[in-house]
């Protein structure tokens, strides 16, 4: 079986689209909503694939070490979907919620047509392994992070580097992307980790070694 072991980090909005987001904006506030201010609403179309970029996408098959695409955002999608042929399990973390949505909307947004058609269903854990759902075992009324779910398994987490995903647009702007590509190889690395863990292939391999 072939397993890819992903993991997205993702950047606001880029100066081009800032008057659209401030129309919107504007908007909101004549329409009585409550908004949050626009600074505010600008940095967390990190989290929008309509509005916001992918500042690279690591991957990494089974146990092969992680491959990071980075550069030219329409070119790391190319990329992606050329590397994905054949892939029969996604796994990481919210890949569901985030990353796989993220990557599908940006491929919209800039005309890259996907090379497979990833099904997004819920509740299941074939195409799509998604960690944090396994872990809650989908009660959307629990939740997790990355961080303490490496905690509660004992493992080490990725965060506590120079960049982590809190400050991931401010080190791109300082031109630290192989440092940002270092923080999302990790994160493909615990996510590994912690599948084997929650899949106890781990536990099998030992036992295989015990007999023979």
């Amino acid at each position: 079986m072939k397993k890819m072991f992903l993991d997205i980090e993702t950047l606001p909005a880029e100066k081009e689209k800032h008057h659209i987001l401030k129309e919107l904006h504007e908007q909101m506030e004549e329409d009585g909503k409550k908004v949050e201010g626009f600074e505010e609403m600008l940095m967390r179309t990190c989290f929008d694939g309509g509005f916001g970029r992918i500042a690279c996408i690591s991957y990494a098959f089974n146990d092969d070490a992680p491959i990071t695409l980075k550069g030219d955002e329409k070119q790391i999608l190319k990329d992606f979907w050329n590397t994905v042929t054949g892939v029969d399990l996604y796994i990481g973390f919210n890949i569901l919620g985030f990353d796989l949505r993220f990557i599908y909307q940006r491929s919209v947004v800039l005309g890259v047509k996907p090379s497979v058609n990833i099904s997004f269903a819920k509740f299941r854990s074939d195409p799509v392994y998604d960690i944090m759902y396994e872990w809650v075992k989908w009660d959307y009324g629990s939740h997790i992070s990355l961080h303490r779910l490496a905690k509660v398994l004992d493992l080490p987490s990725s965060k506590g580097g120079e960049v982590e995903g809190k400050n991931v647009a401010q080190a791109f702007e300082d031109g630290k992307i192989d440092l940002i590509c270092k923080y999302c190889e990790k994160d493909v690395e615990l996510t590994r980790k912690i599948y084997k863990r929650m899949t106890f292939e781990d536990i099998g391999k030992e036992l295989n070694e015990e007999l023979f």
